[in-house]
């Protein structure tokens, strides 16, 4: 029987346990511990080593089993927790979550996906640092507004002092992304043309390279589905629910969303597309929705054939 690993990821310690069952102790999360984790999985040949996304604790044990050319997969938490329920599953420590995620990678089998390489991770990460950055800004602004009355004189200036800070940050952060990029003929020239396209600017590009690095390698059905933008059915027998889009990529379709708005505006073959939906009856926020997913889908094909924006084309 083909063998599956699940490894529960903490601060200080991997949890390891395998489908079927063998004995492996717990693993320190450091380099030594990860080393010792590649020497133990490698003789077992596993077909998978699931693990979850722990907000950051994951990434260095799965940048070394990757590095060993071991099978790795990082999930979404959620569909592990619903497979658990599923299960009959309702307790949760450690050694059990181990056990789950073994079970997991045994019978759903998720799909093995490259790993993102080191250069790419820090592009992830100084994207993701970005929108970190704006939304303390927002929150700053927001209690600045809020400081009104001479009562308040000293904590606006320690506002408007860290608000002036926060902008160096952005600025610093959009310096180094556009560094990174420069520094990749591969992402300079998809960069250049996801910038092509009317409503696209370096925001929204270059959190299309961070995340969505499987751009211009799927369907167009495939990537609408990685992103979250597809409408999903809610129905029950007679009874019909409105369909909404969720799942995929949030920080994604954040963006992606500020980019429709920005193209329903600028863009004139995305305009007219929107308003044809308005015009059918559409309220405005399905229609923008619509208008994202087009979006996606053209620039997935103008980075699958290497072409620049062309309004005839589109």
């Amino acid at each position: 029987m083909a063998c599956s690993i699940g490894i529960d990821v903490a601060k200080a310690t991997l949890v390891v346990a395998t489908e079927p069952a063998q004995s492996l102790g717990p693993f320190p999360n450091d380099d030594s511990g990860h080393a010792a984790l590649v020497t133990a999985l490698t003789p077992l040949a596993p077909t998978r080593i699931v693990l979850e996304a722990t907000g950051g604790y994951e990434r260095a044990v799965t940048g070394a089993l990757a590095a060993a050319g071991l099978p790795v997969v990082v999930v979404n938490p959620r569909q592990v927790r619903a497979f658990a329920q599923a299960t009959g599953q309702l307790a949760k420590t450690d050694a059990l979550d181990a056990r789950v995620l073994a079970a997991f990678a045994q019978r759903v089998a998720p799909e093995v996906r490259p790993i993102p390489d080191a250069t790419t991770q820090e592009l992830r990460d100084w994207v993701t640092r970005r929108r970190q950055l704006v939304a303390m800004l927002g929150q700053e602004r927001t209690r600045l507004l809020q400081a009104q009355g001479p009562a308040h004189r000293a904590l606006r200036r320690d506002l408007e002092q860290h608000i002036r800070w926060l902008e160096r940050r952005l600025r610093a952060s959009d310096d180094e992304v556009g560094r990174l990029i420069e520094a990749s003929p591969l992402w300079r020239v998809r960069d250049q043309l996801l910038q092509s396209v009317p409503g696209i600017g370096p925001v929204v590009a270059h959190t299309l390279l961070a995340s969505v690095p499987e751009l211009g390698t799927l369907d167009r059905k495939q990537i609408a589905a990685l992103v979250g933008v597809v409408p999903r059915n809610r129905d029950s027998g007679q009874w019909q629910g409105r369909r909404q889009i969720w799942g995929g990529r949030a920080a994604v379709r954040q963006v992606l969303y500020m980019g429709a708005l920005v193209a329903t505006r600028h863009n004139p073959v995305l305009r007219a597309f929107y308003l044809r939906r308005r015009a059918a009856g559409k309220p405005a926020k399905v229609a923008l929705v619509a208008v994202m997913r087009k979006l996606l889908i053209m620039l997935n094909a103008m980075l699958a054939h290497q072409r620049p924006w062309r309004a005839t084309a589109a």
